[in-house]
């Protein structure tokens, strides 16, 4: 009895540990051996549904739990794609901001390589300028220390006993004077300085003759001495110009007076004795129109006595007494008016129109034909 109880127990106890499985898959044919096997195991029946109910929980929590995580995945996919779309957007106006600070950038750029062209242009253009001016400064000191030296040399040369007659027109005959006054080689430092001294000299008035200022004429010297310049459309070179330089300057060859008018205005005409040895030998090939005697200006048989050179070109022109008075005429007075021009003359300014006028009466007459015997 005891061995077949064991037997018995040990078979009931294979079928707790199996019989799980067997009741959750039940086949058709063997539905009724769990309940003989229950029946002969008397209360073992309730083990199985202990264990269903078990299964069942699982089941049904796994399930719960499977779909509250694809609950959460979703809400968190959900999440994933607002970040994303958020992402993309950000990164467009991040893109946007790029172009813009390129573009701002490119322009910023340019500018400022235009603005430093300008500056470079600008520079350029102010240091031309600028040398421009230091040479014509040069050129002014080099002309006044020229002028100096000359005024030097001719005060050295002027004593009590033998004063010197440049230095002292008074001593002179006025004929004489303005004769001096002319450039014999228009070039010369001397005959410039002769007339740079005789300027500050007031003009002595001569005997029983009466002057009086035109108003008109004094405004347009006025206005021009407020300004000085050698161009000839202000109103007071006009004028003078229409009234006594250019009739003055009119000879019969019209070609060379303009050449002759064009190197007077440029103060490059030079003026010299037929006779005189001692001036610098001249290109042998030089042209030399007219002769001793015919006037290469009037184109009339005359004693020329002087020839003139048109700049450095080496052409001589041989003229007549009367047209070298009218050329010294128009040199002397644009002498003086350079010199007023320069700021070399200290006078009033009443006392510079005067010696304006008596330089134009002197082309005045000069174009009328009246000329020193000494010409």
């Amino acid at each position: 009895m005891r061995r077949g109880q064991v037997s018995f127990e040990e078979d009931t106890q294979k079928q707790l540990a199996v019989g799980p499985w067997k009741t959750l898959m039940p086949s058709k044919g063997s539905k009724e051996e769990p309940e003989t096997g229950s029946q002969d195991a008397g209360g073992a029946d309730e083990t199985p549904s202990t264990e269903q109910l078990n299964v069942s929980r699982l089941r049904s929590s796994s399930v719960e739990i499977r779909e509250k995580g694809s609950e959460f995945l979703k809400e968190e996919l959900h999440k994933a794609q607002k970040e994303l779309k958020l992402k993309d957007k950000e990164c467009e106006r991040l893109s946007k901001v790029r172009e813009q600070l390129e573009q701002e950038l490119e322009e910023l750029t340019a500018s400022l390589f235009e603005e430093a062209h300008k500056m470079v242009r600008e520079a350029n253009t102010k240091q031309a300028a600028s040398e421009k001016q230091l040479r014509e400064a040069r050129g002014k000191i080099d002309m006044l220390q020229a002028e100096v030296t000359a005024l030097k040399t001719l005060v050295i040369t002027s004593t009590p006993s033998s004063p010197n007659r440049e230095l002292h027109p008074q001593l002179q005959s006025p004929s004489k004077a303005v004769f001096r006054k002319g450039h014999g080689r228009n070039k010369s430092t001397s005959s410039a300085m002769v007339s740079a001294i005789s300027q500050n000299v007031t003009p002595e008035p001569i005997n029983h003759e009466r002057k009086e200022v035109d108003s008109i004429l004094f405004a347009e010297f006025q206005a021009w001495k407020e300004s000085p310049t050698l161009d000839k459309s202000c109103s007071f070179l006009d004028r003078i110009y229409r009234e006594d330089i250019g009739p003055c300057l009119d000879f019969t060859k019209q070609e060379l007076s303009e050449l002759v008018r064009v190197a007077v205005e440029q103060n490059t005409l030079t003026i010299e004795p037929v006779a005189s040895q001692a001036l610098p030998v001249v290109k042998v090939s030089a042209e030399e129109c007219g002769g001793p005697k015919k006037c290469a200006l009037s184109g009339l048989p005359r004693t020329c006595k002087h020839r003139i050179m048109l700049g450095d070109s080496g052409n001589y022109y041989y003229i007549s007494p009367s047209c070298r008075a009218r050329i010294t005429a128009v040199c002397n007075f644009f002498t003086y008016i350079r010199y007023i021009q320069q700021g070399l003359v200290r006078q009033d300014v009443e006392l510079m129109f005067w010696e304006v006028m008596r330089l134009r009466r002197e082309m005045s007459l000069a174009k009328l034909g009246f000329y020193p015997s000494e010409m």
